[in-house]
């Protein structure tokens, strides 16, 4: 993982809706695109919360080392994001990165699971590999199946599911893998989405055979592992046999067998 963090003047370039409450950022800044890491973030002072002393933290979606680019995909769920949302091309933003614990490459056989806008935080992993893995992405409704074309671009088989049915697969993403899975048998998985489906993912991969590693891309404080706001348990060999370990410092991606949900 690489040790070299950021702060830097950031230039918004594309701040625009790409579908319901989903935006897309792009922003070009020095220096800090060529050492972002899938699976990794940037934390982004948002203008006009000068009450909120808090930045928020954004799972890097995508980036270009020879033009500066780096993108973000990110929902209006709040204050802050809805402030975001209207932003201006043009705005410089004050930006911190990369930050955390990034994916590992991934191996030739290889499935991401994604759930809602956790595809984003795992694109740039589909992006580098060398084999394209299997993209299973999953959400709600039609409305929250977000990238598709942008990972099949890659060269990803990609299956969809939906919660109501109203795209692809009837059903839970995660039942989605356990029907896959019987037909295509993958030995490694990468997945980011809600706490819900990393717990399922968690319970099914070893009955599966799958290892691999989850990223707990949720609500992240300092961003820097001195608020301790964000702890999550992982095993360790305490009598206990599980510690904290701080989602921002210490992942957000950790290996599934290592987490404790």
């Amino acid at each position: 993982m690489s040790t070299q963090k950021f702060q830097v003047q950031a230039t918004i370039t594309r701040n625009a809706r790409i579908q319901g409450d989903y935006f897309r950022l792009d922003f070009v800044m020095p220096d800090l695109p060529a050492v972002a890491q899938p699976g990794q973030f940037v934390h982004v002072q948002i203008p006009g919360l000068e009450g909120h002393i808090l930045r928020r933290p954004f799972s890097i979606f995508d980036t270009d080392a020879a033009t500066g680019r780096l993108s973000l995909i990110y929902k209006v769920v709040g204050l802050g994001t809805e402030q975001l949302s209207h932003v201006p091309e043009g705005a410089v933003l004050d930006v911190v990165g990369p930050l955390g614990r990034p994916f590992s490459p991934l191996p030739a056989a290889s499935v991401i699971v994604a759930g809602g806008y956790g595809c984003a935080a795992t694109f740039l992993l589909a992006k580098q590999a060398t084999t394209p893995p299997t993209v299973l992405i999953g959400g709600r409704s039609q409305a929250d199946i977000l990238l598709v074309e942008e990972y099949r671009a890659l060269g990803c088989e990609v299956l969809v599911s939906t919660d109501d049915g109203s795209a692809g697969f009837h059903g839970r993403v995660t039942a989605l893998l356990e029907e896959n899975h019987a037909k295509s048998p993958k030995a490694w998985l990468a997945s980011c989405g809600p706490i819900p489906m990393l717990r399922t993912l968690a319970e099914l991969m070893p009955r599966l055979g799958i290892a691999g590693e989850l990223s707990l891309d949720q609500a992240m404080c300092c961003g820097v592992g001195a608020c301790f706001a964000c702890v999550t348990k992982v095993k360790d060999t305490s009598p206990q046999g599980w510690k904290y370990a701080r989602i921002c410092y210490d992942g957000p991606v950790f290996p599934a067998e290592q987490l404790v949900f």
